[in-house]
């Protein structure tokens, strides 16, 4: 697996986690393994820069995604392959996230991860149609990752 995670944050996390979360990805949306991704935790300065720089807007937000050959899903036959891009997110964002949804800040995190990547496969949620798809999927992936019903994503205007 081509997966690289980053702490470059005092936050203590559990990469070993996110790195199963990213196999189980990979396998699940077929994606080759030789595709390359990144995740990487960042504190709310640097996260405050690259929301402004790349969307215009201030503040932190929880993850952005930053896709390199703009691949798709694949399928079994014809997986997935290529440079898959960047997934960013900021711990603090997340802990603030997982406070106000009653859950664990690793949950937040697999559920950071899992909307960045399909994020990064050319799914979104502008209009519902979209929304819809790309939500039902992630909660599905995350359901079966976790074993029990997932949090859902903090909605912050975006």
């Amino acid at each position: 697996m081509a997966i690289e995670v980053l702490n470059e944050t005092a936050y203590d996390l559990d990469m070993q986690r996110v790195v199963n979360l990213g196999k189980y990805l990979y396998k699940n949306l077929h994606i080759a393994p030789e595709s390359e991704l990144a995740v990487v935790f960042v504190d709310n300065d640097a996260m405050s820069q690259l929301h402004q720089e790349w969307m215009g807007l201030d503040g932190p937000t929880d993850v952005m995604s930053f896709p390199m050959d703009e691949l798709r899903p694949g399928t079994q036959q014809e997986p997935a392959q290529g440079l898959l891009g960047d997934i960013v997110i900021s711990p603090q964002v997340a802990a603030e996230h997982a406070q106000v949804g009653g859950h664990t800040v690793a949950d937040e995190i697999a559920l950071l991860v899992t909307h960045g990547l399909l994020h990064l496969l050319g799914y979104d949620h502008h209009d519902e149609d979209e929304k819809q798809d790309m939500f039902t999927l992630q909660t599905q992936l995350l359901k079966q990752f976790l074993g029990y019903e997932p949090p859902q994503l903090h909605d912050d205007g975006e």
